[in-house]
């Protein structure tokens, strides 16, 4: 014989129970009831202070005061419509948070429309949520030049403060961006942007100089640190502050092939002398010594790249790779199996030929569009050193960064194991700055 156990029997009691028992002869004053006619607002105010106000930021709680708003059935800010939660209506009193979304059509009104239809307006403004900053189109433009701030709820009016001057008003856009005239006197530093939902500051800094690793006027990199000739070039009127390195010779074609002579730059440290000396002044110091990296997983590889449109980049990515004193130096050589030379001051860390390929960021610009150039003028590009997780072949690395790997710096265009496209162009690549800074 089956026995129903004593958890089975108090649910069937409850369900009895429950079938037994009509609520709605039950009188509950607080129970939330819809009614008829239309409701009316006398102010609103926040959710939790009697101050009363007429305009509230997205997803701020508001509290609405007026008579029979149990009669709201559906309530918009402007077009996007709010959450109504009975628990917190009555006859005199809303609750409702203002919707996240930003509005397609900003009316400056809000919308509250019975169950039979009526509607009833009120006029109440939204404000987007306090600005965010992510990025400068050139941070290290000079004044009188016209840039874009990029980031988030950048909506009108919008002003930007450089350091040093007074803020200047900004033309905003999607909200995405906004673009303003560096104004005279702008001094290094951060940037702040005011909208009337508030103000925010950047990570980044205008004409950044913290964590300086190349700027070719007389840090590392002025001079040949690899194998080949550098291509530092002095300032042809293009220049953005003195010297830049210059990748391509607009004749020379780029296919994908390895070109260090013309596609290569290559930093490693060191004094050439045996032992190897890196506090050789600047020339022979690791970039470590140059920048802090303790935080590298919140740090950004930043630099100003001049792309003419006369000479565009059309294909096979740039390498781009750092690597500890062991993979470079001459002191840290050792031999494969073979008696061959697998590390010191080769190239085998960067293809991984015979040792596991350094991990590296694949920059490819024209990968969108097909085709890459900055219009005759210069842009800062930034890339997260967390994303230095590739291989040779464009996957995954079997190694990763760590604090021990901020040695040296080869940028490097050439297909690796990352397929070769048929076309070749003359590109000429221009990069100057090269710096390692916070960027979030």
């Amino acid at each position: 014989m089956k026995t129903i156990s004593k958890y089975t029997s108090l649910l069937l009691g409850l369900a009895l129970l429950v079938q037994a028992c009509d609520f709605d002869s039950v009188d509950y004053p607080d129970r939330f009831r819809q009614t008829s006619g239309v409701p009316t607002v006398d102010f609103v105010r926040y959710a939790d202070k009697d101050v009363v106000i007429t305009q509230a930021s997205m997803e701020e709680l508001v509290c609405i005061v007026g008579d029979n708003l149990t009669s709201v059935h559906e309530l918009y800010f402007n077009d996007q419509a709010a959450v109504l939660n009975s628990s917190y209506m009555t006859a005199k009193t809303l609750l409702v948070a203002v919707p996240r979304t930003m509005p397609n059509v900003q009316t400056d009104k809000i919308y509250m429309i019975t169950k039979d239809g009526q509607e009833v307006t009120y006029d109440f403004k939204v404000l987007p949520p306090v600005p965010k900053i992510t990025g400068m189109s050139l941070e290290w433009a000079e004044p009188g030049e016209t840039v874009s701030i990029n980031g988030s709820y950048l909506f009108a009016p919008v002003e930007v403060e450089f350091p040093g001057c007074d803020p200047v008003s900004a033309t905003a856009g999607d909200g995405s961006s906004v673009s303003v005239v560096v104004p005279e006197g702008a001094k290094p530093g951060k940037i702040k942007v005011t909208t009337p939902s508030g103000t925010a500051q950047s990570v980044f800094q205008y004409k950044d100089s913290r964590g300086m690793l190349f700027d070719f006027d007389g840090l590392t990199g002025l001079d040949n640190h690899g194998w080949n000739g550098h291509n530092s070039q002095d300032d042809d009127g293009t220049g953005i502050s003195g010297r830049f390195f210059q990748f391509g010779d607009g004749e020379t074609a780029l296919d994908g092939s390895w070109e260090e002579a013309h596609f290569s730059f290559v930093y490693w440290p060191g004094s050439w002398n045996d032992p190897e000396n890196y506090q050789d002044g600047a020339m022979g110091a690791r970039l470590l010594d140059l920048a802090d990296f303790t935080d590298w997983q919140n740090m950004a590889l930043k630099f100003e790249v001049f792309v003419p449109s006369s000479n565009p980049w059309s294909n096979t990515p740039m390498h781009i790779c750092m690597a500890g004193v062991k993979d470079v130096s001459f002191g840290n050589a050792c031999t494969d199996i073979y008696g061959v030379n697998v590390a010191g001051a080769n190239n085998k860390y960067m293809s991984g030929d015979g040792v596991p390929a350094a991990p590296r960021a694949l920059w490819r610009p024209w990968a969108a569009t097909g085709s890459f150039d900055t219009g005759d003028k210069w842009m800062t590009v930034t890339i997260p050193l967390t994303e230095f997780n590739l291989g040779w072949d464009g996957k995954t690395a079997s190694s990763q960064l760590s604090a021990d790997s901020f040695a040296s710096l080869w940028m490097f265009i050439t297909n690796g194991g990352v397929e070769a496209e048929e076309a070749s162009c003359t590109p000429i690549i221009k990069i100057d700055n090269i710096r390692a800074v916070p960027y979030k």
